[in-house]
């Protein structure tokens, strides 16, 4: 069997080819890497594991501290911020597992769209094909887990910016009920939806990583049976505009695990995401956010900031302190809600994406047809971060491009969602 450190040798190989047009990778971490390799495959040949995440290869979102390195997510403008005095609590818990922590991966600035476009440190090209886009905003995560250069790629996920990624490129992501995995170290986009979530070729390798990102114990994943699982389809405003693709392909999905026995059922939510929008009707939760933590650049450095970004944030300064605790206290007796309103079934069930990955040119051309098609992506995605429910991202496979079908379920039911995951998995990938 090829040890890590052959593993890591293969990896950096194909990145040093690529050095010149490099946009997966904002930065790599060479001789760190490689002490990191060494040390697992001196482990196995003793005998020692230090869990499930001992010798994988991870990447990690540019937002994300690392010891003696100013963290930039994604921007040039935060370049001149103080060196990070220790790693975010998630890469030293990483470490501590045995993970080589290969580099950092790039996304869109500030995490502030679904698209994937960075004007600053280029765009890296969907891992399948390089003139779509990547997904955002952990889009190097994506890619880089799709290409092959890491194992796990650590994304953060405040509206889908872990899921769409993964959906578009064709691998697993999971976000975490928000706040169960801890965001010291993590540069913030909005303190109410921002969860820490991985991106893998698996379910299992998405369930282990998550268990030492939140320090819990190791465990394998047990079958969850599929025969009377209750799975909610949300029918409604969240499947228009939808790409023929998609929709086949999604109800292929379900015909699958409705022959292995699951009870699918149409499960109205409309009423909730009815009220949700109009408890955020004047503004996005993030947004406002965005704005109290950006407040000191993104006027003061506007021409240093991607436009795209920029307007919608500063935009949101305005917003009146009544106007946004009105909004936080709505969204909270929603979430209470819609937890009451799933009770009746095990998962909701929809296309991560209503489309697949558009070509890249078009969308930085015309920033009417950007906007149009940042919000259809972000759309099936975004309510799960509003609701606090957790969810994953899974492929289906034998598609001209990659699909993603999506399982949500309450908040805190992580471990439980995973492990109906990986059964669904089994179903619609093995």
């Amino acid at each position: 069997m090829t040890n890590v450190r052959d593993k890591l040798e293969e990896i950096l190989a194909r990145l040093v080819k690529r050095t010149d047009d490099e946009r997966v990778y904002l930065r790599v971490y060479q001789e760190a890497a490689r002490s990191a390799a060494d040390a697992a495959d001196a482990r196995k040949r003793d005998g020692v594991s230090l869990g499930p995440l001992d010798g994988a290869i991870v990447s990690i979102k540019d937002l994300l501290d690392v010891a003696g390195e100013t963290t930039t997510a994604g921007s040039v403008v935060l370049r001149d911020h103080p060196p990070a005095t220790r790693d975010a609590v998630v890469v030293r818990r990483l470490r501590q597992a045995g993970a080589v922590i290969l580099g950092k991966t790039n996304m869109v600035e500030f995490a502030f769209s679904g698209i994937g476009l960075n004007p600053h440190f280029g765009t890296p090209g969907n891992a399948t094909d390089p003139e779509r886009i990547p997904g955002g905003s952990s889009s190097g995560a994506g890619v880089s887990v799709a290409e092959g250069t890491s194992e796990v790629s650590i994304g953060s996920d405040t509206g889908g910016s872990v899921r769409i990624p993964a959906a578009l490129n064709g691998v697993v992501g999971f976000k975490p009920t928000a706040r169960r995995i801890p965001l010291e170290g993590a540069f913030p986009l909005s303190y109410t939806l921002d969860s820490l979530g991985p991106l893998a070729r698996n379910v299992a390798d998405c369930a282990a990583t998550d268990a030492v990102m939140a320090g819990e114990e190791a465990r394998t994943l047990s079958p969850y049976p599929l025969a009377g699982l209750r799975v909610g389809v949300p029918r409604g405003r969240l499947f228009t505009e939808m790409e023929s693709m998609v929709g086949e392909a999604f109800e292929a999905s379900l015909g699958r695990l409705a022959t292995a026995g699951a009870r699918i059922v149409d499960y109205d939510i409309e009423d909730l995401l009815d009220r949700m929008a109009d408890a955020t009707s004047r503004t996005s939760i993030a947004s406002v956010e965005a704005a109290e933590i950006h407040a000191d650049w993104i006027e003061a450095k506007a021409e240093k900031i991607d436009p795209r970004v920029q307007k919608w944030i500063a935009r949101r300064q305005s917003i009146s302190a009544p106007t946004y605790i009105r909004m936080i206290r709505r969204r909270n007796e929603l979430v209470a809600a819609m937890d009451a309103r799933l009770l009746a079934i095990d998962i909701l069930a929809l296309p991560t994406t209503a489309i697949s990955a558009p070509f890249m040119a078009p969308l930085v051309a015309d920033e009417s047809l950007y906007n149009q098609t940042d919000t259809l992506i972000l759309r099936n995605t975004t309510f799960g971060n509003q609701f606090d429910l957790t969810g994953i991202s899974i492929p289906v496979p034998g598609w001209p491009r990659p699909i993603g079908f999506m399982l949500l379920a309450r908040h805190g039911q992580d471990r439980r969602l995973l492990e109906i995951a990986s059964s669904v998995e089994r179903e619609l990938v093995y």
